[in-house]
């Protein structure tokens, strides 16, 4: 995945800059980490103009998530078409998908598994927002699936879980490992899970 400042396209207006920067700063250290002095020094705007667009730090934290998800799944998606992913076809193409952003220097996992864990127990919009990302995400993972599976949503929430998975563990890997034990793991899991949608049709 790029990063969301892309020097290509027109300059973005004041409430752009400010959200595509605490995206940037969000993501690579942390919603805590990040406050909202550092967001306005880099977004180049005032106090005035930050907080008449975002009233609170959490109501720009709601935006970064809404953001990200619309972000990551345009990517996801597109990705997985890249690999070859077909409509019921099966899950094969996750594991060249998530080859793809695991290696990205500016990987830092999950966006949505990061900000619960750091504000899951005290914004509980977190995990309401989060847990519908999840749930897309699972979805485009169940289109992978053939339709007259009859697991199909059983067997993508357990392929999204293994992908949830993976994506910890890949923050705790070099990032030029060649042989990623996450990868390795999600390869074998999903070709089992494969096989039981085989088998379930045969």
């Amino acid at each position: 995945m790029i990063s969301s400042i892309d020097p290509i396209l027109p300059e973005p207006s004041a409430r752009e800059r400010i959200l595509l920067t605490a995206h940037d700063l969000f993501y690579r250290d942390g919603v805590r980490a990040t406050g909202i002095d550092k967001v306005i020094a880099e977004a180049r705007v005032t106090k005035v103009t930050f907080y008449r667009h975002f009233p609170s730090k959490n109501d720009l934290i709601r935006a970064y998530l809404d953001y990200r998800h619309e972000l990551w799944m345009s990517w996801f998606m597109d990705a997985l078409n890249r690999h070859g992913a077909k409509q019921g076809r099966g899950l094969n193409a996750l594991i060249p998908t998530l080859e793809e952003w695991f290696s990205k220097p500016i990987y830092r996992g999950c966006a949505f598994i990061n900000t619960v864990s750091e504000l899951g127990g005290v914004l509980p919009d977190v995990i309401e927002i989060s847990s519908h990302h999840k749930h897309d995400m699972m979805q485009v993972i169940a289109e992978l699936l053939p339709d007259d599976c009859p697991a199909r949503e059983l067997i993508a929430n357990a392929a999204a879980i293994a992908v949830d998975g993976a994506i910890v563990k890949a923050q705790l890997e070099p990032k030029k490992c060649a042989e990623r034990s996450s990868l390795q793991g999600l390869t074998t899991l999903l070709a089992a899970l494969n096989n039981v949608v085989i088998c379930q049709k045969d």
